[in-house]
């Protein structure tokens, strides 16, 4: 299974609906100078979802927790992918 298949299973899995692929989009965050986020993020439409057309989706590899999968709903404030990672990397900040 390559990528995009795995992602349009886990965007299923996590909001319950069917998703096609639209594109790749590259993010690169920082933070105080610091690169704190450096990917692709795959752009999704999302096909019988009830509040939103569009998900941001990605596969986050860490070597001590291994494949962590993201699926961010594009609806406001999410309008982008840069959007997505930045809501990320905020609930991960918030995170125990």
């Amino acid at each position: 299974m390559d990528r995009i298949e795995r992602l349009r299973d886990a965007i299923k899995r996590l909001h319950g609906c069917d998703s096609r692929y639209l594109r790749s989009t590259p993010v690169l965050e920082t933070f105080q100078g610091r690169i704190v986020w450096d990917g692709q993020v795959e752009v999704f439409a999302l096909v019988g979802h009830p509040d939103a057309q569009t998900c941001y989706a990605w596969i986050y590899e860490k070597d001590d927790e291994g494949e962590r999968y993201f699926a961010v709903l594009g609806k406001p404030p999410i309008s982008s992918a840069r959007a997505a990672v930045r809501a990320m990397i905020l609930s991960e900040f918030k995170r125990p």
